[in-house]
Formats: C-alpha cells, sequence, structure tokens
C-alpha cells in the first residue's frame, strides 16, 4: 500500500484546474456510468457540475503522476460544505429532497458531504482509504459534530431496492432528535417489507460501500428514500453523530488519522 500510496496526496482543491478535474471526474462516474443528467452539465466538455459548486470545498486524491493540465489528476472527491458555507449559500444541497430542520435545531457543528466518488480503475483500495483518513483528519480538526449528505443507491425502481432500503429502516434509522424526513413527492417510505423478512446478507450485498461504511462507523439514516430521476438515482440521508461514537467506533474512526 505503501508503494502505490507515494504516488498520491490529498488535499483541499487549490486551483481551478483541481475544481475542473474534480467535475471532469463527476461526469465520468455520475453522467457517463450513471446516467445522470442536470441543468448545467457540461457534456460537450465532459463536466457534472451545478450551482453549489462555489460555496464548497473539494477535498481531492490526486495521482502526482498526471499533469494536472490534462485535468484528470484528481482521482477521487468529496465535496464539503460547513454550517458557514451553508449560511452563505442560504442552504444546504440535501434540502432539495430532505427536510434538515431537525439537525439545524440541534445546535450541534454541521458538515455536508456528497459528490463522493472515486475513479474506476482506483476503487476497492488505496484510494478511498487516503479520501476517509484525510476526511477523518478533517473533520477533526474542526470539531465537525454531525456529518451528513445524500447517498444514492442506482436506479430508481424502489420496489427492486426493497430489501436493502427496508434493512436500513428497520436497524438503522436515525434517533428521533436527529431523524430527517425525505420531502416532497419524490419520497418513497422505506419499511417496505416487515422486518421478520428481511434476509440481512442479501439486503448488504445490495448496499453500496459507501452506505456499510458509515454503518460500520455507527451512522444512521434519516427517514424516507427520494428518487432522484435526472440522477437515475434513488437517495438516502445518511447521519453520523462524532459525539455518540463508541468506543469501538471512535477508535476505528481516529486511527484514521494516525496512520
Amino acid at each position: 500500500m505503501k508503494e502505490v500510496a507515494a504516488h498520491f496526496t490529498v488535499r483541499l482543491a487549490e486551483t481551478e484546474a483541481d475544481l475542473l478535474a474534480s467535475q471532469r471526474l463527476r461526469y465520468q462516474v455520475f453522467v457517463s456510468e450513471l446516467g445522470g443528467d442536470g441543468p448545467l452539465v457540461d457534456h460537450e466538455g465532459q463536466f457534472e457540475r451545478d450551482e453549489f459548486d462555489p460555496f464548497y470545498e473539494h477535498l481531492v486524491l490526486v495521482d502526482t503522476r498526471r499533469n494536472p493540465e490534462n485535468l484528470d489528476h484528481v482521482i477521487g472527491v468529496y465535496r464539503l460544505l460547513s454550517s458557514e458555507g451553508a449560511a452563505k449559500l442560504g442552504r444546504y444541497y440535501s434540502e432539495d429532497e430532505f427536510d434538515l430542520t431537525k439537525l439545524r435545531e440541534s445546535g450541534l457543528k454541521l458538515l455536508e458531504l456528497g459528490r463522493s466518488c472515486v475513479s474506476a480503475e482506483h476503487r476497492g483500495g488505496t484510494a478511498m482509504f487516503l479520501l476517509w483518513n484525510a476526511l477523518a483528519g478533517y473533520v477533526l480538526s474542526r470539531d465537525y459534530q454531525i456529518l451528513f449528505g445524500v447517498a444514492s443507491f442506482h436506479g430508481v425502481d424502489t420496489k427492486s431496492l426493497a430489501m436493502p432500503l427496508s434493512h436500513l429502516y428497520h436497524n438503522h434509522l436515525a434517533p428521533p432528535e436527529l431523524r430527517v424526513t425525505a420531502r416532497g413527492e419524490n419520497a418513497h417510505a422505506m419499511d417496505i417489507i416487515k422486518s421478520e423478512n428481511i434476509e440481512r446478507v442479501t439486503a448488504m450485498k445490495s448496499t453500496p460501500a459507501l452506505i456499510k461504511a458509515y454503518l460500520r462507523l455507527g451512522g444512521f439514516v434519516g427517514e424516507g428514500a427520494f428518487v432522484d430521476h435526472a440522477f437515475n438515482t434513488t437517495d438516502i440521508c445518511l447521519i453520523m453523530d462524532t459525539t455518540r461514537m463508541s468506543q469501538k467506533h471512535r477508535k476505528y474512526y481516529t486511527e484514521r488519522t494516525e496512520k
């Protein structure tokens, strides 16, 4: 791992090339792979962008062997919005899909995570570990208490996702005081299958790796899923309260900054 990691660095985006490379990567993942679209997506230039980008920080994983002029040097990205950033913007991205009133009224320091992706050739190994390591350092150094954001299942057929959605509802629902809810006509209930009829192994196999990573850290999900036809996804809201972490979860999380 160390030999491979020597070619990678993780930092906040510093230049226009960093941002463009992030948007190019997002296009490859969210548009080319998953069939997403949006009013500001640049199909000719192959950039996935939206009106929120100028207000967010972008945590980027860079392959230092690549030339930034080619806009392919960013191989992983997380988009981050602090409470202060949301105040300037007037809202969080997630509020298009979820009612965040309980988080806003919690009095806790919030950080929204979004647009997380890694290039296809770097998934499943060092890249995601390095991104997570850097994110943990970012969060701990700034004392954020609540991490939240939209995470997605591919596709918009909630019936085909009934098992994993129901498993999340019955086993990982956020406590009432932090329980955001899906809003609008595209909101769908997650408790599609009764608890006693859920096949856990099947449900977890159908759950994206990013969602499972948050669950391993003691993360929760909001109530209800949101069907995003533009992005061809079914979205849930992930919530992680760092103040409620068990010792086991906290050790796993904080060790990311010590390796």
